[in-house]
């Protein structure tokens, strides 16, 4: 399929990426010297190289679409984020209260997200969030680790919804 995509395709896509990836990297290595700098192109370089088809496979998706697709997944990004804090506390109040406070157990899941890689987003995000790990994916169904009942409870189809907003033209 790649093949058949316009070579000026394939470098606007890949040079995007590689910018994309290098923001990412000053932002979460807050070196900016020299050195620093100097690994992050070559390390943005190589993954570029290596996986930009992966990442946007699909080529016929208009350039806007695909910066409004980034700026919708930065905005779920810092609500996962907010989200893992707020984990964070319930697991710490769960191991004040002692063993008693939990219940173990398997959530079965059914999503309506189409593609593998938004099903990949969601049990990452899930299995990230602390509390709940995502165990086995079969079809649209999901198994789920959840600690305890509020674990088990949010997950109530909220970060499904974000993750398909994000790639919703």
């Amino acid at each position: 399929m790649a093949d058949s995509i316009p070579k000026n395709g394939r470098t606007g896509y890949r040079i995007f990426f590689f910018f994309l990836l290098l923001i990412t990297w000053v932002i979460f290595s807050g070196l900016l010297d020299p050195f620093h700098l100097t690994l992050g192109v070559i390390s943005c370089g190589l993954v570029t190289w290596l996986s930009s088809d992966m990442m946007f496979s699909d080529r016929t998706i208009p350039f806007g679409v695909r910066a409004r697709q980034t700026y919708r997944l930065i905005n779920y990004l810092i609500w996962l984020l907010w989200q893992i804090i707020l984990s964070n506390i319930d697991l710490l109040k769960l191991s004040f209260l002692g063993p008693k406070s939990l219940s173990p157990q398997i959530v079965r899941y059914e999503t309506s997200l189409k593609t593998d890689f938004e099903k990949f987003m969601l049990a990452n995000s899930i299995t990230i969030t602390p509390g709940t790990v995502t165990l086995k994916i079969i079809g649209q169904t999901f198994y789920i680790h959840a600690i305890s009942d509020s674990a088990a409870k949010g997950l109530d189809g909220e970060m499904e919804r974000r993750i398909a907003r994000i790639f919703a033209r």
